[in-house]
Formats: structure tokens, sequence, C-alpha cells
């Protein structure tokens, strides 16, 4: 049995030495919001963090993974969905299907850890991940509202929701 540090917990798993990290994580472990979308590295929306950097696991073996290297997925991220990056991201709707949006989650901590006032650029070349329904305004607006510490008047935004209310 082979272990690795998941969400702060050290984990059990028996795979193979080219079982991807992304398999054991949801099959085995039970871990099912990191998402299975291209299984090439292209899409993101497998992306979790290693030791802090946002690692796209479909590609990566699990058998890579040192225990001692920490592990954080979507689930470990906030227990109740109180992550800055989350309350934006549902304050400004920002997922349609939502499919892509943990992944996408994933890179916006990564970058705002990295670069906590982001230009566009730096959004640009961080956020590779790919949004089929194409909500990369609301995903860079999402982003720039969490740089801004959370408010959307300093972030200078006003969305306007389908309901009338206003953010």
């Amino acid at each position: 049995m082979a272990t690795l540090n998941v969400n702060g917990s050290m984990r059990e798993f028996e795979a193979e030495d080219d079982t991807p990290l992304l398999w054991v994580l949801r099959e085995q472990l039970g871990l099912t919001g990191t998402k299975y979308g291209c299984g090439v590295a292209q899409c993101g929306a497998c992306t979790v963090h290693i030791d802090g950097v946002p690692t796209r696991s479909c590609v990566r073996p699990a058998a890579t993974v040192k225990a001692t290297e920490k592990i954080v997925t979507i689930e470990g991220l906030s227990p109740n969905g109180s992550h800055p990056v989350q309350k934006a991201w549902a304050a400004l709707d920002v997922p349609q299907c939502g499919y892509c949006q943990s992944g996408m989650i994933m890179a916006a901590v990564a970058l705002l850890k990295t670069k906590p006032n982001p230009s566009d650029q730096d959004i640009d070349t961080a956020m590779t991940n790919i949004c089929r329904c194409g909500t990369y305004n609301r995903i860079r607006a999402a982003i720039k509202v969490v740089a801004k510490g959370g408010d959307t008047k300093r972030a200078g935004l006003s969305i306007t929701h389908v309901d009338g209310s206003t953010t």
C-alpha cells in the first residue's frame, strides 16, 4: 500500500505505477470534486494543488507523488465553500454548467497566492483552464473581486443578476 497526504490526511491507496492521481482521488479516495475532462492535461478540470502548485492530476501518476507532498483538492480548499475564491465564484454566478469550475477555482487560488493583485495579463497567463461555456469574463471578474478583498464595487464591477439584483 502506498500513502498520499490529501487534504491534511494520510490516505492509503493501491494502484498500478502508471495510474493517474486523478483516478486514485476519485475512485479510491471518493474525492469526486476533481473532474476528468480531456485526459491530456489541456483542459484543467483535474487541477489540484501539490505543495501549493496547480497540477493537472490526469497525467501525474499517483506513484510519483511522495507521501511528504501535500495534495489539496477542491474538497480540501474549505470545509463549507467559504474560501474567498469560492465565495466570489458564487457571488458573480461564474459557473454555467460548472463542470470545469473546481479546476478553475484551484488555478485561481494558486494565482492569487503568488500574485495577490494580478493584472489582466497575469490572469491570462495563469488561467489556462478551458471553460466550454465561455465564462472567462466572469472568471476574470471573480479573481479581481478576491484581489480587492471581496468587494465588487472596489473591484470596479457592477453585475446585474437575472433576478434584477446587483452585486
